[in-house]
This record gives structure tokens, C-alpha cells and sequence, in this order.
């Protein structure tokens, strides 16, 4: 099953700090809970490894990820990855990050995704998923505004250590995604009565 996902964010950080970020994978993966990086195999290869809890279903990858590109001068980037995960599925996709100066000073991040899954993570479905990955990325832009943030205030907090046996628990999540699904679902129907 693919998957594509375009997601932004804006923080009020200077370029420069935005990209610094955004190129270390060690603190990217720290702003995603159940998420880190295990083994740096060069500067741009590194093994990683996430488990996740989707309701009754359990999933834990390891894997690789690559930054393919990195373009300094554009501010762009790719990053390719592939995970197993422990029950035999796959995930596999590639990652483009582009940075440019927001209007009033900050930086904005935009991000597409495209994943292609197989296993039991595809149970849930493409509408799930992705419902899912919008209410992850609120959390992952949270933590890495933050870290932003104490990194441009010059006494930067160190990033959370990562537990390894921690799994991103996404049960509320499920519950906020189910609910929105069920509220566009009678809003759609609604509006097509009245129309």
C-alpha cells in the first residue's frame, strides 16, 4: 500500500538553525517518541529503529535511512529509508524536505512523504494511516519547535534521551482520528441534505 503525505510547519528560528536541524538525524529521531537512531554506518547513512502501538496491533522496524541529497544552497534534502518489521512486513520511502524564509522572519519546513507498506500495519487502512501520520506529525512539530526554539536561545536543552523499549502509544491518536472521520463523515452528509 503507498502512502503519500505532505505536511508544513513554521518556526520562528533563523535558516541556518532550522537546517542544522533538520540535517542531524540523532535529533530529528529524538523528537519522535519510539523513535531512534541506533548505529551511524557514515555522515549520511544511519540504522535506526521505531515501535509503534496502533490500538491491538504492535509493530516494531529497524532499519536504514540515507540522506540521498542535501542541497545547502537550495535548502532541500532527501531522505530514503527501508525497515523490516519483526512480523515480516516492510516499509520503504523516501522523505523531501524543503526549507524557505517565512514572510515575518521565521522559517517554514514543508515535507513530503511517500511510504509504500506491507504487513499487518495495512489492516488499519490508507484512511487511518494517514489520519494516524497527520496527528504524529503534530507531535513530532511540537518537540522539534521546541528543540528549535532552546537551540536559538543560544543555551540549548539536550535532546530526550530515547528508551528504547518505549512504543509510540498512538491510542489517542486512533480515538482523535476515528472521531474526525466520524465528524467529516455527518458533515458530508449534512451538506449534501441541505443542498
Amino acid at each position: 500500500m503507498a502512502i503519500e503525505i505532505t505536511e508544513q510547519m513554521r518556526v520562528d528560528v533563523p535558516m541556518a538553525t532550522a537546517w542544522a536541524f533538520i540535517t542531524d538525524a540523532r535529533r530529528v529521531a529524538s523528537c519522535m517518541p519510539g523513535a531512534e537512531i541506533v548505529e551511524e554506518i557514515d555522515e549520511r547513512t544511519f540504522v535506526g529503529k521505531a515501535k509503534v502501538k496502533l490500538g491491538a496491533i504492535t509493530t516494531a522496524y529497524k532499519g536504514q535511512v540515507v540522506f540521498e541529497e542535501i542541497d545547502e544552497a537550495a535548502r532541500t534534502m532527501r531522505l530514503t529509508g527501508e525497515g523490516r518489521e519483526t512480523g515480516g512486513g516492510t516499509a520503504r520511502g523516501s522523505l523531501d524536505v524543503k526549507l524557505a524564509e517565512s514572510a515575518d522572519g521565521g522559517t517554514e519546513l514543508s515535507f513530503d512523504v511517500r511510504v509504500d507498506l506491507t504487513g499487518k500495519v495495512m489492516q488499519m487502512g490508507r484512511g487511518m494511516i494517514k489520519g494516524v501520520s497527520a496527528q504524529l506529525f503534530k507531535q513530532f512539530s511540537a518537540n522539534a519547535e521546541s528543540q528549535l526554539l532552546a537551540a536559538s536561545s543560544e543555551s540549548p536543552s539536550p535532546a530526550p534521551a530515547a528508551d528504547n523499549d518505549e512504543a509510540l502509544a498512538v491510542g489517542s491518536l486512533l480515538g482523535r482520528t476515528l472521531w474526525q472521520m466520524i465528524v467529516d463523515f455527518f458533515r458530508r452528509l449534512f451538506g449534501r441534505t441541505t443542498d
